[in-house]
Protein backbone atom coordinates (compact mmCIF):
# COMPACT_ATOMS: atom_id res chain seq x y z
CA UNK A 1 0.00 0.00 0.00
CA UNK A 2 2.85 2.36 0.85
CA UNK A 3 4.51 1.77 -2.54
CA UNK A 4 1.20 2.30 -4.32
CA UNK A 5 0.68 5.66 -2.55
CA UNK A 6 4.16 6.77 -3.47
CA UNK A 7 3.57 5.75 -7.07
CA UNK A 8 0.47 7.94 -7.22
CA UNK A 9 2.34 10.87 -5.67
CA UNK A 10 5.27 10.52 -8.06
CA UNK A 11 2.87 10.37 -11.01
CA UNK A 12 1.13 13.55 -9.85
CA UNK A 13 4.49 15.24 -9.37
CA UNK A 14 5.57 14.33 -12.88
CA UNK A 15 2.29 15.65 -14.29
CA UNK A 16 2.82 18.99 -12.54
CA UNK A 17 6.44 19.16 -13.66
CA UNK A 18 5.57 18.27 -17.26
CA UNK A 19 2.84 20.90 -17.39
CA UNK A 20 5.19 23.56 -16.02
CA UNK A 21 7.96 22.64 -18.44
CA UNK A 22 5.58 22.53 -21.37
CA UNK A 23 4.23 25.94 -20.48
CA UNK A 24 7.67 27.50 -20.14
CA UNK A 25 8.85 25.86 -23.37
CA UNK A 26 5.83 27.17 -25.25
CA UNK A 27 6.70 30.72 -24.17
CA UNK A 28 10.48 30.64 -24.48
CA UNK A 29 10.69 30.53 -28.27
CA UNK A 30 9.46 34.13 -28.68
CA UNK A 31 8.54 36.32 -25.70
CA UNK A 32 6.54 38.79 -27.76
CA UNK A 33 4.45 36.23 -29.61
CA UNK A 34 3.79 33.26 -27.32
CA UNK A 35 2.88 29.97 -28.92
CA UNK A 36 -0.67 28.57 -28.90
CA UNK A 37 -1.99 27.03 -25.71
CA UNK A 38 -5.15 25.33 -24.58
CA UNK A 39 -7.96 27.64 -23.33
CA UNK A 40 -7.11 26.99 -19.66
CA UNK A 41 -3.43 27.84 -20.20
CA UNK A 42 -3.60 31.15 -22.04
CA UNK A 43 -1.30 33.87 -20.65
CA UNK A 44 -2.88 36.62 -18.58
CA UNK A 45 -1.43 40.13 -18.66
CA UNK A 46 -2.10 41.63 -15.25
CA UNK A 47 -2.98 45.27 -14.73
CA UNK A 48 -0.29 47.91 -14.31
CA UNK A 49 0.17 49.98 -11.16
CA UNK A 50 -2.13 52.67 -12.48
CA UNK A 51 -5.09 50.29 -12.45
CA UNK A 52 -7.12 49.14 -15.43
CA UNK A 53 -8.12 45.75 -16.74
CA UNK A 54 -6.43 42.43 -16.08
CA UNK A 55 -6.88 40.54 -19.33
CA UNK A 56 -6.63 36.90 -20.34
CA UNK A 57 -6.31 35.95 -24.00
CA UNK A 58 -9.14 33.49 -23.53
CA UNK A 59 -11.10 31.98 -20.67
CA UNK A 60 -11.61 28.28 -20.18
CA UNK A 61 -15.33 28.72 -19.54
CA UNK A 62 -15.99 31.11 -22.38
CA UNK A 63 -14.35 29.15 -25.19
CA UNK A 64 -11.21 29.78 -27.19
CA UNK A 65 -12.56 32.41 -29.56
CA UNK A 66 -14.00 34.73 -26.90
CA UNK A 67 -11.67 36.97 -24.92
CA UNK A 68 -12.05 36.70 -21.14
CA UNK A 69 -11.37 39.78 -18.98
CA UNK A 70 -12.02 40.75 -15.39
CA UNK A 71 -12.00 44.30 -14.09
CA UNK A 72 -9.14 44.57 -11.60
CA UNK A 73 -9.53 46.54 -8.43
CA UNK A 74 -7.83 49.90 -8.05
CA UNK A 75 -4.36 49.18 -6.62
CA UNK A 76 -4.65 52.20 -4.31
CA UNK A 77 -7.05 50.47 -1.93
CA UNK A 78 -7.26 51.74 1.66
CA UNK A 79 -5.37 49.72 4.24
CA UNK A 80 -6.54 49.41 7.83
CA UNK A 81 -3.96 49.70 10.60
CA UNK A 82 -4.83 47.14 13.28
CA UNK A 83 -2.02 47.77 15.76
CA UNK A 84 1.27 49.63 16.17
CA UNK A 85 3.84 47.77 18.27
CA UNK A 86 7.18 49.23 19.27
CA UNK A 87 10.51 47.42 19.56
CA UNK A 88 11.30 45.90 22.93
CA UNK A 89 10.24 43.16 25.34
CA UNK A 90 7.18 44.73 26.95
CA UNK A 91 3.61 43.37 26.70
CA UNK A 92 2.84 45.45 23.58
CA UNK A 93 6.29 45.27 22.03
CA UNK A 94 8.15 42.92 19.69
CA UNK A 95 11.79 41.95 19.71
CA UNK A 96 14.41 43.16 17.23
CA UNK A 97 18.14 42.43 17.13
CA UNK A 98 20.92 43.78 14.93
CA UNK A 99 24.12 41.92 15.89
CA UNK A 100 27.41 42.88 14.26
CA UNK A 101 28.33 39.38 13.13
CA UNK A 102 24.97 37.77 12.38
CA UNK A 103 21.80 38.42 10.45
CA UNK A 104 19.49 41.04 11.99
CA UNK A 105 16.15 39.63 13.13
CA UNK A 106 12.61 40.83 13.72
CA UNK A 107 9.36 38.88 14.23
CA UNK A 108 9.69 35.96 11.81
CA UNK A 109 6.08 35.09 11.02
CA UNK A 110 2.41 35.61 11.80
CA UNK A 111 -0.87 33.77 11.38
CA UNK A 112 -4.59 34.37 11.99
CA UNK A 113 -6.75 32.02 14.07
CA UNK A 114 -10.31 30.94 13.12
CA UNK A 115 -11.55 33.49 15.68
CA UNK A 116 -9.74 36.30 13.90
CA UNK A 117 -6.97 36.69 16.49
CA UNK A 118 -3.52 37.54 15.15
CA UNK A 119 -0.60 35.49 16.44
CA UNK A 120 2.89 36.96 15.93
CA UNK A 121 6.02 34.85 16.28
CA UNK A 122 8.18 37.01 18.56
CA UNK A 123 11.10 34.57 18.65
CA UNK A 124 13.66 37.01 20.09
CA UNK A 125 11.51 37.35 23.20
CA UNK A 126 10.82 33.59 23.20
CA UNK A 127 7.06 33.86 22.82
CA UNK A 128 3.98 34.00 20.66
CA UNK A 129 2.02 37.25 21.02
CA UNK A 130 -1.75 37.05 20.50
CA UNK A 131 -3.80 40.10 19.53
CA UNK A 132 -7.55 40.37 19.10
CA UNK A 133 -9.13 41.53 15.83
CA UNK A 134 -9.18 45.04 17.36
CA UNK A 135 -5.39 45.01 17.83
CA UNK A 136 -5.37 44.68 21.62
CA UNK A 137 -2.81 42.27 23.08
CA UNK A 138 -4.62 39.30 24.65
CA UNK A 139 -1.61 37.43 26.01
CA UNK A 140 1.57 35.53 25.22
CA UNK A 141 2.61 31.88 24.93
CA UNK A 142 6.19 30.76 25.69
CA UNK A 143 8.13 29.03 22.94
CA UNK A 144 9.96 25.76 23.48
CA UNK A 145 12.31 25.75 20.46
CA UNK A 146 15.72 27.35 19.93
CA UNK A 147 15.33 28.91 16.46
CA UNK A 148 11.61 29.06 15.56
CA UNK A 149 10.86 30.65 12.19
CA UNK A 150 7.25 29.98 11.19
CA UNK A 151 3.87 29.75 12.91
CA UNK A 152 0.62 28.46 11.48
CA UNK A 153 -2.76 27.47 12.90
CA UNK A 154 -5.19 24.58 12.49
CA UNK A 155 -8.97 24.87 12.20
CA UNK A 156 -9.38 24.00 15.89
CA UNK A 157 -6.95 26.76 16.88
CA UNK A 158 -3.96 24.50 17.54
CA UNK A 159 -0.73 26.40 16.90
CA UNK A 160 2.25 24.89 15.09
CA UNK A 161 5.74 26.37 15.26
CA UNK A 162 8.52 25.39 12.87
CA UNK A 163 12.20 25.18 13.83
CA UNK A 164 14.07 23.90 10.77
CA UNK A 165 17.60 24.81 11.90
CA UNK A 166 18.35 23.49 15.41
CA UNK A 167 15.51 21.53 16.98
CA UNK A 168 14.43 20.46 13.45
CA UNK A 169 10.85 19.91 14.50
CA UNK A 170 7.32 21.28 14.45
CA UNK A 171 6.01 22.04 17.95
CA UNK A 172 2.26 21.51 18.50
CA UNK A 173 0.81 23.94 21.05
CA UNK A 174 -2.59 23.66 22.74
CA UNK A 175 -4.68 26.75 21.86
CA UNK A 176 -6.32 27.00 25.29
CA UNK A 177 -3.55 26.18 27.76
CA UNK A 178 -0.49 27.12 25.70
CA UNK A 179 1.16 23.85 26.69
CA UNK A 180 3.22 21.70 24.35
CA UNK A 181 1.17 18.79 22.98
CA UNK A 182 4.03 17.22 21.06
CA UNK A 183 6.94 17.63 18.64
CA UNK A 184 7.03 16.24 15.10
CA UNK A 185 10.53 15.55 13.72
CA UNK A 186 11.35 17.05 10.33
CA UNK A 187 14.15 14.82 9.12
CA UNK A 188 13.24 11.61 7.38
CA UNK A 189 12.12 10.30 4.05
CA UNK A 190 11.35 13.19 1.69
CA UNK A 191 13.19 15.74 3.87
CA UNK A 192 16.92 14.92 3.82
CA UNK A 193 17.85 18.57 4.49
CA UNK A 194 15.61 20.57 6.82
CA UNK A 195 17.06 23.93 5.73
CA UNK A 196 15.12 23.60 2.47
CA UNK A 197 11.72 23.63 4.19
CA UNK A 198 9.68 26.63 3.06
CA UNK A 199 6.59 26.47 5.24
CA UNK A 200 4.25 24.55 7.55
CA UNK A 201 0.69 23.66 6.53
CA UNK A 202 -2.26 21.94 8.18
CA UNK A 203 -4.92 20.04 6.24
CA UNK A 204 -7.61 18.62 8.49
CA UNK A 205 -5.71 16.65 11.12
CA UNK A 206 -2.56 16.31 8.99
CA UNK A 207 0.60 18.37 9.44
CA UNK A 208 2.74 19.00 6.34
CA UNK A 209 5.99 20.79 5.62
CA UNK A 210 6.78 22.19 2.19
CA UNK A 211 9.97 21.19 0.39
CA UNK A 212 11.59 24.00 -1.66
CA UNK A 213 8.25 25.64 -2.60
CA UNK A 214 7.15 22.35 -4.19
CA UNK A 215 5.64 19.14 -2.83
CA UNK A 216 4.40 18.87 0.76
CA UNK A 217 5.48 15.99 3.02
CA UNK A 218 3.16 14.71 5.76
CA UNK A 219 5.15 14.49 8.99
CA UNK A 220 2.34 13.63 11.41
CA UNK A 221 -0.95 14.76 12.91
CA UNK A 222 -2.21 17.31 15.43
CA UNK A 223 -2.03 14.82 18.31
CA UNK A 224 1.76 14.75 17.92
CA UNK A 225 1.95 11.29 16.31
CA UNK A 226 4.69 11.18 13.67
CA UNK A 227 3.94 9.68 10.25
CA UNK A 228 6.66 7.16 9.38
CA UNK A 229 5.31 6.63 5.84
CA UNK A 230 5.62 10.38 5.03
CA UNK A 231 3.33 10.55 1.96
CA UNK A 232 3.45 13.61 -0.29
CA UNK A 233 0.89 15.88 -1.93
CA UNK A 234 1.66 17.91 -5.10
CA UNK A 235 1.02 21.42 -3.73
CA UNK A 236 -0.54 23.58 -1.05
CA UNK A 237 -4.09 22.46 -0.13
CA UNK A 238 -6.71 25.17 -0.56
CA UNK A 239 -8.90 25.89 2.46
CA UNK A 240 -12.09 24.86 0.67
CA UNK A 241 -10.61 21.36 0.33
CA UNK A 242 -10.97 21.27 -3.46
CA UNK A 243 -7.50 21.72 -4.93
CA UNK A 244 -3.75 21.63 -4.59
CA UNK A 245 -2.00 24.76 -5.86
CA UNK A 246 1.54 25.55 -6.89
CA UNK A 247 3.22 28.76 -8.07
CA UNK A 248 6.51 29.37 -9.86
CA UNK A 249 8.39 32.38 -11.24
CA UNK A 250 9.24 31.68 -14.90
CA UNK A 251 11.28 34.79 -15.71
CA UNK A 252 11.85 37.33 -12.92
CA UNK A 253 13.18 40.13 -15.12
CA UNK A 254 10.27 40.08 -17.55
CA UNK A 255 7.70 39.55 -14.77
CA UNK A 256 6.40 36.12 -15.77
CA UNK A 257 5.05 33.51 -13.37
CA UNK A 258 2.60 30.63 -13.42
CA UNK A 259 -0.03 29.10 -11.14
CA UNK A 260 -0.93 25.42 -11.38
CA UNK A 261 -4.00 23.80 -9.81
CA UNK A 262 -4.88 20.12 -9.41
CA UNK A 263 -8.40 19.01 -8.57
CA UNK A 264 -8.19 17.23 -5.24
CA UNK A 265 -11.09 14.81 -5.65
CA UNK A 266 -10.14 13.52 -9.09
CA UNK A 267 -6.37 14.19 -8.93
CA UNK A 268 -6.76 15.69 -12.39
CA UNK A 269 -5.08 18.85 -13.65
CA UNK A 270 -7.49 21.79 -13.33
CA UNK A 271 -5.51 24.58 -14.99
CA UNK A 272 -2.09 26.09 -15.55
CA UNK A 273 -2.11 29.83 -16.14
CA UNK A 274 0.76 32.14 -16.92
CA UNK A 275 0.71 35.73 -15.69
CA UNK A 276 2.75 38.59 -17.15
CA UNK A 277 3.04 41.26 -14.51
CA UNK A 278 4.89 43.91 -16.55
CA UNK A 279 7.49 44.64 -13.83
CA UNK A 280 10.63 42.84 -12.56
CA UNK A 281 9.92 40.30 -9.81
CA UNK A 282 11.87 39.73 -6.60
CA UNK A 283 10.01 36.79 -5.05
CA UNK A 284 6.55 35.43 -4.23
CA UNK A 285 5.69 36.69 -0.76
CA UNK A 286 2.21 35.12 -0.38
CA UNK A 287 0.41 32.15 -1.93
CA UNK A 288 -2.63 30.88 -0.04
CA UNK A 289 -6.43 30.76 -0.18
CA UNK A 290 -9.39 31.77 1.94
CA UNK A 291 -12.23 29.54 3.11
CA UNK A 292 -14.17 30.02 -0.15
CA UNK A 293 -11.17 28.89 -2.20
CA UNK A 294 -10.18 32.29 -3.62
CA UNK A 295 -6.41 32.29 -4.16
CA UNK A 296 -4.24 35.14 -2.85
CA UNK A 297 -0.99 35.71 -4.72
CA UNK A 298 1.43 38.34 -3.43
CA UNK A 299 4.44 39.20 -5.57
CA UNK A 300 7.29 41.45 -4.46
CA UNK A 301 8.98 43.52 -7.13
CA UNK A 302 9.82 46.90 -8.60
CA UNK A 303 6.33 48.28 -9.15
CA UNK A 304 5.73 51.11 -11.63
CA UNK A 305 4.90 54.37 -9.86
CA UNK A 306 3.29 56.17 -12.80
CA UNK A 307 5.76 59.03 -12.26
CA UNK A 308 8.76 60.22 -14.22
CA UNK A 309 10.99 59.90 -11.17
CA UNK A 310 11.22 57.47 -9.58
CA UNK A 311 9.70 55.31 -12.32
CA UNK A 312 9.49 52.31 -10.00
CA UNK A 313 9.62 51.50 -6.30
CA UNK A 314 9.71 48.30 -4.20
CA UNK A 315 6.26 47.00 -3.36
CA UNK A 316 3.95 43.98 -3.19
CA UNK A 317 1.27 43.47 -5.83
CA UNK A 318 -1.51 41.40 -4.26
CA UNK A 319 -3.87 39.50 -6.58
CA UNK A 320 -7.11 37.65 -5.92
CA UNK A 321 -7.53 34.70 -8.31
CA UNK A 322 -10.62 32.71 -9.20
CA UNK A 323 -10.26 29.15 -7.80
CA UNK A 324 -11.83 27.57 -10.89
CA UNK A 325 -9.62 28.97 -13.65
CA UNK A 326 -7.13 31.40 -12.08
CA UNK A 327 -8.73 34.49 -13.59
CA UNK A 328 -7.82 37.74 -11.82
CA UNK A 329 -10.66 39.00 -9.61
CA UNK A 330 -8.87 42.07 -8.27
CA UNK A 331 -5.58 43.50 -7.06
CA UNK A 332 -3.99 45.91 -4.62
CA UNK A 333 -0.54 47.40 -4.06
CA UNK A 334 1.01 47.11 -0.60
CA UNK A 335 4.33 48.28 0.87
CA UNK A 336 7.30 45.94 0.87
CA UNK A 337 9.50 45.47 3.92
CA UNK A 338 12.93 46.72 2.87
CA UNK A 339 14.63 46.81 6.28
CA UNK A 340 17.50 44.34 6.83
CA UNK A 341 15.78 42.14 9.45
CA UNK A 342 15.38 38.51 8.43
CA UNK A 343 11.79 37.23 8.33
CA UNK A 344 10.01 34.08 7.14
CA UNK A 345 6.40 35.08 6.47
CA UNK A 346 4.96 38.62 6.49
CA UNK A 347 1.42 37.86 5.20
CA UNK A 348 -1.50 35.70 6.33
CA UNK A 349 -4.88 35.18 4.63
CA UNK A 350 -8.08 35.55 6.64
CA UNK A 351 -10.66 32.75 6.45
CA UNK A 352 -13.36 35.21 5.35
CA UNK A 353 -11.09 36.87 2.78
CA UNK A 354 -8.47 39.59 2.82
CA UNK A 355 -5.00 39.55 4.34
CA UNK A 356 -3.19 40.64 7.48
CA UNK A 357 0.47 41.64 7.18
CA UNK A 358 3.29 43.18 9.17
CA UNK A 359 5.19 46.24 8.00
CA UNK A 360 8.38 47.15 9.83
CA UNK A 361 9.81 50.63 10.47
CA UNK A 362 12.57 51.98 12.68
CA UNK A 363 10.00 52.62 15.41
CA UNK A 364 8.33 49.20 15.38
CA UNK A 365 5.85 46.92 13.60
CA UNK A 366 2.60 48.03 12.03
CA UNK A 367 0.00 45.26 11.71
CA UNK A 368 -2.38 46.01 8.85
CA UNK A 369 -5.38 44.55 7.05
CA UNK A 370 -5.97 44.81 3.27
CA UNK A 371 -7.88 43.14 0.45
CA UNK A 372 -7.64 42.82 -3.32
CA UNK A 373 -11.36 42.76 -4.11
Amino acid sequence: MKERKRGVVVTLGLIVLALGVALVTARSGNKDTPGPTSPAEEPATLASAQGGTARASSDSKQGRGEAGASQAANPARPQEVIAEMGWGSGPSQLGRERPQEANPEAPMSLTVTPLGDIVVLDQLNGRLVRLGPDGKVLGTTPLTQQTPQDVTVAKDGTLLVLDRLRDKSVAIIDPYTGTLKGDLPLQGEGIPETGGITGTFVDGDSVYVEREHGALVRIGDLSGKADTTRPEIPGRPTRDGRAYILSRIIDAQSGRLLVNAIDRQSNQHRYTREYRLQFPLLYITLFDSDRSGVIYLGVAGELPTGKASPASAPGVRLFCLDPVDGKVLGQADLPLNTMPEETFRDFAVLDEGGVVYQYRTESGVSLRRADCR
